[in-house]
């Protein structure tokens, strides 16, 4: 009799931590915003559920749980899904698939990364090739570092890029397909996972940027994205005058510049104008982690009155790195770049700009180690 009393007493106890664990779950009430365009919040996780709402990017929902469901397609794979509350006048309470939606701690990773760059400026424009992931940290060795997918054609402004080495698990080399968008956790990796192109170069290393995305693509603010997705958006008024070199950065220097953070066309510019360009060699050869960002400064000034442009600066062979400023007004502006000097230190390098009498702009250049042609 005692012992069933004691087995009756376990039970109970057990029951009672079965139903604290859920409740406690439940009441976990995080957060996340809608990453997709448009998703549904369903009845259940069941292909033939019912759609009970529809959510749009930049929505809050309130996350309840999270659970793990066999791929209809494919009982080897699993699907995340969320039980979440919208922020309707209903509070519609329902399941999405866990894709659609960025948890907040990722979102605030996210604005961590923007706030990093302490105000630099666009160092370019890019435009996606095809529909990519946006990542927390320049890594596609595994998912967990993923914050969403972009679309195909999405622009967004570049503010750094870094080569890091390129990841040893064949994994990775794998098409960037069906990534588990909002799974990302700040501070985790993981060993395996889906890559992000399918062509490699034959290369121990590969490039990364640092981009900000407009809130109409992406809630997160900034991320990395891997550079073989990336075309360089060079703004129609300046990307005849590329001679044998790369733009690689440039800045409009009259201030001119249009808006396209939400154009097809991120290169399209409204008016012709003066620009700081930076140029790289082309090169055939596997490419260092530490090589020079750019190696020759490029200024293009524009005759308003002819309506040309010109040459107002070509410097000789540099070693330099970004970031570059435009700093200034009107007629008392100069731009600042980072330039290797004869002891291989890179030091910030100060230009000025000015009009002469008959309008042309002039640049003051300081005097610059040239760049060692042995170096890569």
């Amino acid at each position: 009799m005692i012992h069933m009393q004691r087995l009756h007493l376990i039970v109970v106890l057990c029951l009672t931590g079965v139903v604290a664990g859920c409740s406690t779950l439940a009441q976990r009430n995080s957060t996340g915003v809608v990453v997709a365009r448009r998703a549904q919040i369903r009845s259940s996780t069941a292909v033939v559920a019912a759609d009970l709402l529809q959510v749009n990017r930049g929505d809050q929902v309130d996350i309840l749980e999270t659970i793990d469901v066999p791929d209809p397609n494919d009982n080897t794979k699993k699907e995340r899904w969320l039980r979440v509350k919208a922020h309707d006048e209903d509070k519609t309470e329902g399941w999405i698939e866990a894709r659609n939606v960025m948890p907040d701690d990722v979102l605030e990773s996210s604005k961590k990364l923007a706030t990093e760059d302490g105000g630099i400026p666009p160092q370019a424009r890019g435009q996606l090739r095809a529909s990519s992931n946006l990542r927390l940290s320049p890594d596609r060795s595994g998912n967990d570092n993923i914050m969403m997918r972009l679309d195909s054609g999405s622009s967004f402004d570049i503010v750094s890029w870094k080569r890091v080495p390129k990841p040893k698990s064949s994994e990775a080399i794998e098409t960037d397909v069906a990534p588990k968008a909002g799974s990302a956790q700040p501070g985790t990796r993981s060993s395996k996972g889906q890559g992000d192109e399918t062509n490699e170069p034959e290369e121990t290393n590969e490039l990364w940027y640092k981009v900000h995305l407009p809130p109409e693509i992406s809630p997160a603010p900034a991320g990395w994205i891997y550079g073989k997705q990336v075309e360089l958006a060079v703004p129609s008024d300046i990307i005849f005058y590329r001679t044998g070199r790369e733009f690689v950065a440039w800045q409009r220097l009259d201030g001119d510049s249009k808006d396209a953070s939400s154009d097809k066309d991120a290169g399209r510019e409204a008016k012709p104008g003066s620009w700081l360009i930076l140029e790289k060699s082309s090169s055939n050869q596997p490419h260092s982690l530490d090589e020079p960002d750019f190696d020759r400064i490029y200024v293009l000034g524009y005759d308003k009155r002819s309506q040309e442009h010109y040459t107002a600066y070509r410097s000789p062979d540099v070693n330099g790195y970004l970031p570059a400023r435009v700093e200034g007004q009107v007629d008392s502006k100069s731009f600042i770049v980072r330039i290797q000097d004869e002891s291989g230190a890179a030091k910030d390098a100060q230009y000025g700009l000015y009009k002469d009498a008959r309008g042309i702009l002039k640049v003051n250049a300081p005097a610059v180690a040239p760049r060692d042609r042995r170096r890569r």
